[in-house]
């Protein structure tokens, strides 16, 4: 492969919280060298009892569909973690590879937050990469172990020859008001200062690295100005 592997990244509403007016989305990337990777696969068909806060829009299987891929063509599928708008097409990805942080894999399976969406998330070992940390999956595309919203989160830098780097914080930072060194902690939540360091990780990485896009997975605002399939960055 090139330097560069990364050709084109897809970004797809596939549902919302329509209460509080936020996406549920997940990503496609596509490789110089024809592969296709899956980032999350959105909500479940049938919700579970107690998510009704949730509702499916077009759903990534349909999405995929329109620009001609089906679901046994998607090489690999990168889990950044297994809450139910993440995770909840995971099990129609017959063909591909889930790769995801052992953190996160082994936390979930004794962690209630997960159990209901385990038929998704939990396949069979064969089929399942566990990594360590942060991690260049391949040539432009690396994941960055950001802890906090849950054990072993990851959020995914994209390197596009065009557009340059891309960071997709996902959950760590879903917001982009959330964005900034001088978050305060109203402590309320008890994982604040594991978010706080992955947020600092991420701002760091972006400075750094001089990226110019960074896309908030939760940002309603930013959502409606950005790209979405069958439009694509590259």
């Amino acid at each position: 492969m090139s330097q560069n592997a990364m050709k084109h990244l897809y970004l797809m509403q596939v549902g919302s919280m329509p209460e509080y007016q936020i996406p549920i989305v997940c990503y496609l990337v596509q490789t110089v060298d024809g592969k296709n990777i899956l980032i999350d696969s959105g909500l479940p068909e049938i919700m579970p009892e107690g998510e009704s806060e949730f509702e499916n829009g077009q759903d990534v299987i349909e999405q995929l569909a329109s620009i001609g891929l089906k679901p046994d063509d998607i090489d690999t599928v990168i889990s950044t973690h297994y809450d139910i708008d993440h995770a909840g097409r995971h099990k129609a990805f017959t063909k591909a590879q889930y790769v995801v942080q052992r953190v996160h894999h082994l936390d979930a399976a004794s962690n209630p937050r997960f159990a209901a969406n385990r038929p998704q998330w939990d396949q069979p070992m064969e089929r399942i990469r566990l990594v360590d940390g942060d991690t260049e999956l391949l040539p432009g595309l690396e994941l960055i172990e950001t802890s906090g919203h849950v054990p072993g989160h990851q959020s995914v830098l994209v390197r596009l020859p065009k557009t340059g780097a891309i960071l997709l914080p996902i959950d760590a930072v879903p917001f982009g008001e959330g964005f900034t060194r001088d978050e305060q902690d109203d402590g309320s939540n008890p994982d604040a200062e594991a978010i706080r360091a992955s947020t600092i990780k991420l701002l760091d990485l972006v400075e750094r690295e001089h990226i110019e896009l960074v896309i908030f997975g939760h940002d309603k605002e930013q959502w409606e100005g950005l790209k979405k399939l069958p439009e694509y960055y590259e």
